[in-house]
């Protein structure tokens, strides 16, 4: 019996311990449950100013808080997913968004390291190119040089038969 006890107990931790938790308080919940219901998903794409990884859904910040209410306030007032997210957008930036929207300085953002992957693979590619082309010039000894190469290389030849 004491090991059925330990075990549902076990169980319960565990249950408890996977459950998501969300930072929504009770006090902040919609009565209707369809606006509840949408307040949760706009919640769930808006980014804590505080934690900023984290969604306001998720976070115990104030701000966060804050947030979840003005969401709230703005479904009840008869605003659709689209005019909450202008309104908070236009508040406090499109860094407020988890997911930021693909136009302006965002599409330069998100381009710009494939832009700098391909000029840079780009660029090494036309130098090793340049490099396989270019002949490399090789010119003759003079004489002063040929005469000091030869009396180094005796003195070499010397020294392999004097070991």
């Amino acid at each position: 019996m004491r090991r059925l006890r330990s075990l549902l107990a076990a169980l319960a931790l565990l249950v408890v311990g996977l459950t998501p938790l969300h930072a929504v308080q009770p006090d902040e919940v919609l009565a209707d449950p369809a606006q509840e219901a949408r307040a949760r998903t706009l919640s769930k794409e808006l980014r804590c100013m505080v934690c900023q990884n984290q969604s306001i859904d998720d976070s115990d910040a104030p701000l966060a808080k804050d947030l979840r209410l003005l969401v709230r306030e703005r479904i009840r007032a008869g605003d659709d997913d689209q005019a909450v997210l202008d309104f908070l957008v236009a508040r406090y930036g499109e860094f407020v968004l988890l997911r930021p929207t693909w136009h302006g300085a965002n599409a330069i953002l998100w381009t710009a390291p494939f832009l700098i992957l391909i000029g840079g693979g780009l660029a090494i590619w036309l130098r090793a190119r340049r490099r396989r082309a270019a002949p490399v010039a090789v010119s003759a000894l003079t004489v002063e040089e040929r005469r000091k190469f030869d009396e180094l290389m005796s003195k070499s030849d010397d020294s392999i038969t004097n070991v």
